[in-house]
């Protein structure tokens, strides 16, 4: 019965600082036998102010972070997620997360596909689009300690057609870090995410930023585990960072599956 750990984050706009919170959080992980660690949404750096945050966010094969979460993983035997924003070379950003192995390979790359623009009645206006390029891939995570993980970011829970397609691709486990708004989040985090498991038939695994950050915006926390048949493992709270941990059974994806084949019933709808 493989262990996670889940590790609910208030990142700043140091990524020094932000790194060595996830390399403390690997440690532990490590220590109390987990063999992955899943992290937030852009849980190397959050800033929404641009400017500052422009020397911070360079392509890729540039960033001097990528050597050192392969060697934590490596040195800490896990497999573990990270989100980053990197530098694309239109100019534009990515809103990349990144599954790196124990074998200190090159990590498998995600980049959020749906863009979070929304003008919320509290004020809030959110334009993601202004600087980053949605993403076209749909991709997993291969011969992870919990199978077939698919790969998404946050805005992307509402937009089913992609949770389909993980769905149709068998994927056993779903990560969906997040940096959720506190509104959206009372209102929808919960109940988006349990549907997310049901309809894979899944687990989902959400690692999310909480509470006030340096860049001044307040994020939603409730870093959650569900079960494929839409339990609640996990929920961590909307008050404090912290690391969680879940033991999961593999064999309750089958179960589930079983009892309701909803992946093997499904059908196409004409239009």
């Amino acid at each position: 019965m493989p262990r996670i750990a889940v590790l609910q984050m208030t990142s700043g706009i140091d990524p020094e600082e932000n790194f060595a919170v996830i390399e403390q959080a690997a440690k532990d992980a490590h220590a109390r036998g987990a063999s992955m660690l899943f992290t937030p949404e852009t849980s190397l750096l959050l800033d929404r102010d641009r400017k500052r945050a422009a020397p911070h966010i360079v392509s890729q094969s540039a960033s001097p972070y990528l050597k050192r979460f392969a060697a934590v993983a490596a040195e800490q035997t896990l497999w573990m997620t990270v989100g980053l924003p990197v530098l694309l070379p239109t100019g534009r950003y990515a809103n990349r997360q990144m599954l790196f192995t124990p074998t200190a390979g090159s990590p498998v790359c995600y980049d959020k596909i749906h863009m979070f623009d929304v003008e919320l009645s509290t004020g809030e206006t959110w334009r993601e689009s202004s600087a980053y390029q949605p993403g076209e891939e749909v991709v997993t995570g291969e011969n992870t300690p919990i199978g077939r993980l698919g790969l998404t970011t946050c805005y992307d829970m509402r937009f089913p057609a992609l949770f389909e397609e993980l769905g149709r691709r068998k994927c056993d486990a779903i990560t969906i870090p997040a940096a959720f708004t506190k509104p959206t989040g009372a209102a929808h985090w919960h109940v988006l995410l349990r549907a997310r498991a049901i309809e894979a038939s899944a687990y989902v695994i959400a690692a999310a930023q909480v509470g006030k950050h340096e860049d001044g915006r307040e994020t939603y926390g409730h870093s959650l585990v569900v079960d494929p048949w839409g339990e609640v493992l996990l929920d961590m709270g909307g008050e404090e960072p912290g690391l969680g941990f879940v033991d999961l059974s593999m064999e309750r994806i089958t179960e589930v599956r079983s009892q309701l084949p909803s992946l093997a019933n499904r059908r196409p709808i004409s239009k």
